[in-house]
């Protein structure tokens, strides 16, 4: 009997396609400007031991156990974890649904780098880069003063207009698909993206300081490794980095032939991702080492914080003191964040589009559209003056606890509850040439769950001991807890819509090739 599955899926032309595609969902914003602060904050080079044990015990475990899961299933991440306990299909809907949050913001950020780019001839942004970012072109409520948490204030014209041109690309490389949209643009991307940071870092490696920066960087503090918080940063760093608990592994691996070598792709995509944040990192503390000596100041004292501030109030500091082509070097740097955040935020989207697609029987064209134009429309929220304090609360709540959670809940599902990973196992040794055997079982049934519940139980503790960048209670229980409160009531209303699913879950078979197992 012929095999039965969802109907008119995509399907990648290539495995060089899909790793491209993974690859570039794994390697975004977070690879260039948090890696380097975490590695710097936690031990420098010794920081290398608790990252390398990481991606060995928990990403790439999880990473091959997402392949194993869309791939087995063919479908996204609600249907895939019904296929193992039709309650479950809840978790792949908060799943989705954090995705979707997070694609809300995500793409706000992609519109500052285009307006950077901008900027960057002729230095637009000043002398005083810190006060164009946050009071000029944000225009954030009281300079920036947690006081202000509340002000939402009118649309900022000059950040909404590059913000609209971003999910203008979004949605045209979506509207595309699978192979026309996603793959053709992960394989014109991904090569360009990797050359404009091997320019950045050659031309960083080159500076005056850079040795400093450097140093500062790869100095090993072994002591450092005796403390717990570092290695929770070193899991937290590879969870959030390979796109794992987003749902988005699950997504793009269900559109790849039935003969894959699963955890090849898996290997390459994890390796891409480490390489990548290196280089990165190499760049970044190659630059802060050049601003330090310009400055007369200690690489400690212009290396700030990692993340926003490190990308569009340090980095323009920077372009300002560098010799000669400065708007070249600019142009690099933000374009190769637009580049990366562009990957991300497509893949981020395209995991929400085919769970709609799959629940309601939609057409590519109305999932794409349903789901952009709504987290178009989200979005307006973090381009008004309380923009930047909406955007790092969220973004805080839904990186710290929303995907941590949905992690733990995965693998307690598959390890402990349904005991799949046998099966799953056997799935992924059955099509791949590196087979997975007991230390994968062990690290997702123990090591992988215990340290999710670790770093789950730490950051509830931080967040009660100290109120999260000191914002008002009532904001961060408004767009923090019960902003995650409401995906976990979404994700549960959804699972229980009549659906138009695969006809292989209607008929109550285990997978989409039941009758031929």
């Amino acid at each position: 009997m012929s095999t039965v599955s969802s109907p008119a899926r995509g399907q990648w032309t290539s495995k060089t396609g899909f790793v491209l595609a993974a690859a570039g969902s794994a390697i975004g914003l977070g690879n260039i400007w948090r890696f380097p602060y975490v590695v710097y904050e936690n031990g420098g080079g010794a920081f290398l031991i608790p990252y390398f044990i990481a991606i060995a015990t928990a990403a790439l475990p999880i990473l091959i156990l997402e392949y194993a899961l869309g791939h087995k299933y063919q479908t996204g991440a609600p249907f895939a974890f019904r296929g193992i306990r039709k309650a479950w299909e809840s978790l792949g809907w908060f799943q989705v649904l954090v995705s979707f949050v997070i694609a809300t913001y995500y793409t706000v950020i992609l519109g500052w780098c285009l307006s950077y780019i901008v900027f960057s001839f002729g230095q637009q942004w000043g002398d005083d880069t810190a006060a164009f970012f946050i009071g000029e072109y944000l225009g954030t409520s009281e300079g920036g003063d947690p006081s202000g948490f509340w002000d939402v204030g009118g649309l900022r014209l000059g950040v909404l207009l590059p913000v609209v041109v971003a999910w203008g690309l979004i949605f045209w490389i979506l509207k595309r698909g699978v192979s026309r949209g996603i793959e053709l643009a992960s394989k014109v991307l991904m090569p360009a993206l990797i050359v404009m940071l091997v320019i950045i870092v050659v031309r960083a490696v080159t500076l005056d300081g850079a040795t400093t920066g450097l140093n500062v960087l790869f100095t090993p503090d072994f002591g450092a490794l005796s403390d717990p918080a570092v290695w929770i940063a070193a899991y937290g760093q590879v969870f959030f980095s390979m796109s794992i608990a987003f749902s988005i592994m699950i997504a793009y691996s269900s559109y790849l032939p039935r003969k894959t070598d699963l955890t090849n792709s898996g290997a390459i995509v994890g390796l891409s991702n480490a390489g990548f944040e290196f280089l990165a990192a190499i760049g970044v503390f190659a630059v802060l080492g050049f601003l330090a000596a310009a400055q007369g100041a200690e690489v400690t004292e212009v290396a700030g914080n990692g993340g926003i501030g490190l990308a569009f109030i340090a980095f323009p500091q920077i372009i300002n003191t560098l010799p000669g082509l400065n708007a070249v070097f600019g142009v690099l740097f933000f374009g190769t964040l637009f580049f990366a955040g562009l990957t991300s935020a497509v893949s981020i989207l395209e995991c929400v589009i085919a769970a709609v697609r799959e629940k309601f029987g939609a057409s590519r064209t109305t999932a794409v559209s349903v789901v952009v134009g709504a987290a178009a429309i989200a979005s307006l929220l973090y381009v008004t003056r309380g923009g930047l304090f909406y955007l790092d609360t969220v973004d805080y709540f839904f990186n710290n606890f929303g995907l941590v959670i949905s992690g733990l809940l995965e693998v307690i599902l598959i390890a402990w509850i349904a005991r799949q990973l046998g099966p799953l196992r056997d799935h992924v040794n059955a099509t791949s040439y590196l087979r997975v055997g007991t230390g994968w079982t062990i690290s997702l049934a123990a090591i992988t769950p215990v340290l999710l519940l670790v770093m789950t139980l730490y950051n509830v503790w931080n967040e009660l001991r100290e109120p999260y960048e000191g914002y008002p209670r009532s904001g961060l229980l408004a767009l923090g807890w019960l902003l995650v409160l409401a995906a976990v009531v979404l994700a549960f209303v959804a699972s229980r819509i009549r659906d138009r699913g695969p006809a292989w879950l209607a008929a109550g078979n285990s997978s989409p090739n039941a009758e031929m197992e």
